[in-house]
């Protein structure tokens, strides 16, 4: 791991977005890249200066924060992209989650929680707040779920479940003996067969869908 991590803050509320900017940066191992009060902005802005992580506002001006998601995500495959809002509604959760958000924390969270939530992303995790992860956990255990066959191999299937327990990209490279690019390459061909776009989706439908 490299020994900054950068961030950028998509945020509308001055106030809010300043707060963030200042603690990253007084923080030991972190650096805010960028602070884009719009959407517009940031998509237009935020390739010139890529960050590892984005924290990212839902209620945002013209364009919102899953919508910007999406296109950011469509933008630049490999970026992180964790939602920080007020909303915890099951219908912006799991948009979120399909947008492509690697995360989802509430905006009551303590600071130094949401910087362990960042760390967590950045090494390969999907950070939930407690209530959301409870959300989740609670939609897709339903029982009696239709098993569908996804055409996935015994090494990804091995990964998909490594995942699901909350393993990083470290972990599994260690845990299976192989390389974090073979990790990648296996775990952008478990995100082409389900159909999602970011580990929390794909841990999300592995267990609504009894795949492993």
């Amino acid at each position: 791991m490299k020994n900054i991590i950068e961030v950028a803050i998509i945020e509308d509320d001055l106030s809010i977005g300043t707060g963030l900017m200042t603690y990253l940066n007084s923080s030991e191992g972190f650096k805010c890249t960028g602070f884009y009060p719009s959407c517009i902005q940031a998509i237009e802005k935020i390739a010139s200066d890529l960050p590892d992580i984005i924290l990212m506002d839902i209620s945002m001006p013209e364009i919102n924060g899953i919508e910007c998601t999406k296109t950011l995500k469509c933008l630049f495959a490999d970026l992180t992209i964790i939602i920080l809002t007020v909303f915890d509604d099951d219908k912006k959760v799991f948009d979120s989650l399909k947008a492509g958000a690697s995360g989802y924390i509430l905006k009551q969270t303590p600071l130094e929680n949401i910087l362990n939530h960042i760390k967590e992303a950045y090494e390969g995790g999907a950070p939930l707040t407690p209530s959301i992860a409870r959300k989740v956990l609670n939609y897709f255990n339903e029982s009696n779920k239709r098993i569908i066959n996804y055409d996935l191999s015994r090494r990804e299937k091995e990964i998909l479940n490594e995942l699901v327990t909350g393993s990083t990209y470290n972990k599994i490279s260690e845990t299976l003996f192989i390389s974090i690019d073979t990790v990648r390459t296996h775990i952008k061909n478990i995100y082409s067969k389900l159909h999602v776009n970011s580990k929390a989706e794909a841990v999300a439908k592995a267990l609504k869908n009894k795949i492993i």
